[in-house]
């Protein structure tokens, strides 16, 4: 299976080259090296807003605050997919339709929480 990559757009966050940039140095600058050139996603008021709403009366726990920044970033800034190997708090089936039904609740269509390997086809 392979995506079709040329019919998507792909944006990282302010957030993730944060991630990308932590730990070892030499590996820290090689995930900086893949992702330069991608576009970066503002993380605005209404995103943290929204991350907020989604760790005080959504299912993300208080430790899974830049859990909830990836998604409210994501929501706020209209993407249809949010990829990530996070299963744990955000591709996770026993808790996304809190998350989505929260997002809804807050005025926002929310992306589709998933996994790269769930948007691959054959």
């Amino acid at each position: 299976m392979v995506a079709d990559t040329a019919r998507f757009d792909l944006y990282i966050s302010q957030v993730v080259l944060r991630e990308a940039g932590d730990g070892d140095a030499e590996a820290a600058r090689l995930r900086l090296e893949v992702v330069e050139g991608i576009p970066v996603l503002a993380l605005s008021p209404e995103a943290s807003a929204l991350a907020q709403q989604l760790l005080q009366h959504g299912p993300l726990p208080a430790k899974a605050a830049v859990d909830a920044l990836h998604i409210g970033i994501a929501t706020v800034n209209g993407m249809d997919y949010l990829l990530t190997w996070n299963c744990t708090h955000i591709a996770n089936a026993a808790i996304r339709y809190q998350i989505e039904t929260l997002c809804r609740a807050s005025g926002y269509v929310p992306p589709v929480l998933c996994t790269p390997e769930e948007l691959m086809e054959e």
